[in-house]
C-alpha cells in the first residue's frame, strides 16, 4: 500500500511539472508572437493636406522709420551732461530731455550784459554832453544872427551918417556876417562830430548786444527739449572711457562730456516702425519688396504682427561676428499693425513668405530620408513600417511638399526604423 501511494505521488508531481513546463512554453510563444505584432518604438507624424508656405527667417531689432535727434550744440568745447532723462521715458513737447552745464556760459553772459550796459550808459552820457554843446552853439548862432541884423540896420542909416561912421557900420556888418558864418559852420561841424561819435558808440553797443544775444542763444542751446510728444532713446557714447571698439558702447549718462554735434538722444516716431535685420546672400534672390511677412517681438509674446518687405539693400556687407566671414544684406520689414507696447530696440524675428502653394501633401522635413540617390519615407502599416519612395516637390525649413508617394492621413516615421532595429539588437 505504501509503495502504491508513493508511486501515485511521483506520478502526480511529474504531471504538475509537465503542466508548468507547458505553461512556460505558452508564455514564451505568446511573448514572441506579441513582439512580432507590436510596432517598433519610433515617433511618427501625419501626412496632412494643406497650404505649403516657404519662409525666409530673419532676426533683428525694431527701429523707427523717422526720429528726431537731439545733438550737443556747437559752442567750441565739450559739454558736461548734468541732467539726462532715462531711455524709455515718455515726454511731452517742451519737456527737458538733456541739460548741459551752464555755469561757464552764465558767467560769460553776465560779462557781456555788463559790457552792454556800459556801452548804453556811454551813449547816454555822450548824448547829454552833445545836447549841452548844441544848445550853447544854438545860442551863439542866434546871437550872431542878431548881430548881423543889427549891423544891417546900422548900415541902412549911413545916408545920415558921416563917411567915417558909415565905413564903421559897414565894417561891423562884415565882421558880424563872418562871425555868423563861422558859428553856423561850427554848429554844423559839431553836430556832425556828435553824430559820428554817437554812431561809433552805437556800433560798440550793437556789438555788445550781439554778444549778449549770442550768449543767450548758446545758453538756451544747452537745454535740449523734446520737440514733440514721444519716447526718449539715449544714444551710445562712442568716446566713453574703458570702451573698446568691437563691443557695445555704453549709453550717455549724467556726468559724461559730449562733443560738438554728438547725438545724445532721439525721439522716434512710433507711428511707423520697422524690423531691421540681415538676410544671408543665399536667400537674397528669393526676396523682393512687398512680400508679406509676420513679425514676433520677444517682449510682446502674445501677438504676431503683420508686415511686408519694405526695403532690401542692393549691396552685400561682410559679417565679421563669425568665422568664416559671411556676406549678407540689410532688410527692413514694415510693421503694419499698431501697438502702444512697441519700443525701438526690441528684439524681433520675422518670417517672409517667398512661395505659396494652395493645396498639397505636407510632411515634416525629418520624415523623408535620402538613400541611394532617392528620397524615401517609412509609412506605418499595422505593426510594420513600409519603405516607400516619395517625390519632394518643394522644401522649406518647416515643411516638405510631397509630389507623389504619400496620401493624406498616412503616418510616417520621424526616424529611420531600420536603424532603430539595429540599435535595438
Amino acid at each position: 500500500m505504501k509503495e502504491l501511494a508513493l508511486t501515485r505521488l511521483v506520478v502526480r508531481r511529474k504531471g504538475m511539472a509537465v503542466l508548468l513546463l507547458a505553461g512556460l512554453l505558452l508564455v514564451a510563444v505568446g511573448a514572441v508572437e506579441l513582439q512580432r505584432t507590436r510596432a517598433p518604438h519610433v515617433a511618427t507624424a501625419d501626412a496632412t493636406r494643406g497650404k505649403f508656405v516657404d519662409y525666409v527667417q530673419v532676426r533683428g531689432e525694431i527701429k523707427a522709420l523717422r526720429s528726431v535727434q537731439l545733438t550737443a550744440p556747437s559752442i567750441g568745447a565739450d559739454l558736461q551732461i548734468v541732467k539726462l532723462v532715462p531711455t524709455g521715458t515718455m515726454v511731452k513737447a517742451g519737456d527737458v530731455v538733456v541739460q548741459f552745464d551752464t555755469s561757464t556760459l552764465r558767467n560769460t553772459l553776465e560779462q557781456k550784459q555788463s559790457e552792454l550796459k556800459s556801452a548804453e550808459a556811454d551813449i547816454e552820457h555822450s548824448r547829454a554832453e552833445n545836447r549841452l554843446t548844441e544848445e550853447q552853439q544854438a545860442t551863439d548862432v542866434l546871437q550872431g544872427r542878431y548881430d548881423v541884423e543889427r549891423a544891417k540896420l546900422d548900415t541902412s542909416q549911413q545916408e545920415i551918417l558921416s563917411e567915417l561912421e558909415g565905413a564903421k557900420t559897414r565894417l561891423k556888418l562884415s565882421d558880424a556876417e563872418q562871425k555868423y558864418k563861422e558859428l553856423d559852420q561850427k554848429d554844423k561841424s559839431t553836430k556832425a562830430s556828435s553824430l559820428a561819435e554817437i554812431q561809433s558808440k552805437k556800433l560798440k553797443r550793437d556789438k555788445a548786444l550781439f554778444d549778449v544775444r549770442a550768449a543767450e542763444r548758446q545758453l538756451a542751446a544747452l537745454t535740449l527739449r523734446a520737440p514733440a510728444d514721444g519716447m526718449v532713446t539715449i544714444m551710445p557714447n562712442y568716446r566713453a572711457r574703458n570702451w573698446a571698439a568691437g563691443g557695445s558702447a555704453p549709453d550717455f549718462k549724467e556726468g559724461d562730456r559730449a562733443w560738438t554735434g554728438a547725438v545724445v538722444a532721439e525721439l522716434p516716431d512710433l507711428s511707423v516702425v520697422r524690423a531691421s535685420a540681415r538676410v544671408d546672400e543665399s536667400d537674397r534672390g528669393r526676396l523682393k519688396a512687398g512680400q508679406p511677412a509676420t513679425v514676433r517681438l520677444d517682449a510682446i509674446a502674445d501677438k504676431e504682427f503683420h508686415a511686408n518687405v519694405a526695403d532690401i539693400s542692393p549691396l552685400a556687407k561682410f559679417d565679421y561676428s563669425s568665422w568664416p566671414f559671411t556676406k549678407n544684406f540689410d532688410i527692413a520689414l514694415q510693421i503694419l499693425d499698431s501697438d502702444s507696447r512697441i519700443r525701438p530696440g526690441m528684439s524681433a524675428s520675422g518670417r517672409i513668405a517667398v512661395e505659396e502653394i494652395a493645396d498639397g501633401i505636407l510632411v515634416p522635413p525629418e520624415s523623408v530620408f535620402e538613400k541611394n540617390g532617392g528620397s524615401f519615407a517609412y509609412v506605418l502599416h499595422g505593426a510594420k513600417f513600409e519603405e516607400r519612395p516619395v517625390q519632394v516637390a518643394r522644401r522649406s525649413k518647416t515643411q516638405l511638399l510631397i509630389g507623389g508617394g504619400l496620401e493624406a492621413g498616412e503616418k510616417v516615421a520621424l526616424k529611420d526604423p531600420t536603424q532603430e532595429k539595429q540599435q535595438g539588437k
